[in-house]
């Protein structure tokens, strides 16, 4: 997979979405592994965005129920349906964790004192989470511990204050 930078200040929710599509549809996925794999994911962040926001104005960002929709998108031909969920301190994380180990990624909205960036969570490694951060294009390892403590780093942004993974796996979702 390669991982892209998002195109603007704006667009960590549609590149998230658009990166959760490539990895739960190949084929969707696709033109990231083109010559011009960065002006498709340039377009479709541009299409994803305008998709998910049709009453949110698009220089807020991406809510949660629009990441939703976003991932709906690629993971109902898998007969699969994501919702959301707020996070919570000490969260033990079963849900997000069952997700990722079977395969699903799940996305996070982090913040400060209000949320304000949306990264992808991959995989299981060891202690730790394998994160896509989209306003750098890079992984980020990022510690469970930090998750639960609502003491990120790498990120820009030290809390979590929601996620997006299969409704089977949700814990109550939204």
């Amino acid at each position: 997979m390669v991982w892209l930078r998002q195109r603007d200040g704006v667009t960590c929710g549609p590149s998230v979405a658009v990166m959760a599509g490539a990895l739960l549809d190949a084929e969707y996925g696709a033109p990231l592994q083109a010559a011009r794999g960065q002006q498709w994911f340039d377009a479709e962040q541009g299409r994803v965005h305008r998709a998910v926001n049709v009453v949110w104005p698009r220089a807020l960002g991406t809510t949660p129920a629009g990441m939703a929709r976003a991932l709906n998108t690629r993971a109902a031909a898998r007969d699969v349906r994501y919702l959301w969920r707020t996070a919570v301190r000490r969260d033990d994380l079963a849900d997000v964790f069952a997700a990722i180990s079977a395969g699903w990624p799940v996305a996070m909205l982090i913040g400060s004192a209000i949320p304000r960036h949306w990264v992808l969570l991959t995989e299981l490694e060891g202690s730790g989470l394998r994160c896509y951060e989209p306003s750098s294009g890079a992984l980020v390892r990022v510690p469970v511990s930090a998750i639960r403590a609502a003491r990120l780093e790498g990120l820009g942004f030290a809390r979590p204050f929601a996620f997006v993974l299969p409704a089977r796996l949700a814990g109550g979702g939204q």
